[in-house]
């Protein structure tokens, strides 16, 4: 494997965090601290993870940190649910988000597999 900002996975997971940066932008400001800095900070940990994973240079580990990755993939899918169930953003936005998190966690799952079974 080469390094981590070769994978795909950190890649898209990098557009994610800059969407969601976006989107956040136009929530309420009492949110700063709220869901703004939950949902910005669940997507961040994303690439980091799977950066993490790729430093460790051991399948094994990211295996591990990929999970990680994609438990955070779920807190922001999660996340988004609640802003646009409190009209924090768009049906728009959010289908948008939907979509590039459901093409992040196949990604994701698919970096999975491969750590799962390479070299055996």
């Amino acid at each position: 494997m080469e390094g981590y900002r070769d994978l795909v996975a950190w890649q898209k997971a990098m557009e994610l965090v800059t969407d969601v940066y976006r989107v956040t932008q136009k929530f309420p400001k009492e949110e700063i601290y709220g869901l703004t800095s939950q949902l910005r900070r669940a997507a961040v940990s994303i690439p980091s993870n799977l950066a993490e994973g790729q430093g460790r240079n051991s399948r094994r580990e990211m295996y591990h940190f990929a999970g990680n990755a994609r438990g955070s993939l779920f807190e922001v899918e999660t996340q988004i649910e609640i802003a646009l169930r409190l009209g924090f953003i768009t049906a728009a936005d959010a289908a948008e988000l939907a979509a590039d998190t459901a093409r992040l966690g196949k990604i994701i799952n698919g970096l999975r597999e491969w750590t799962a079974t390479a070299g055996s």
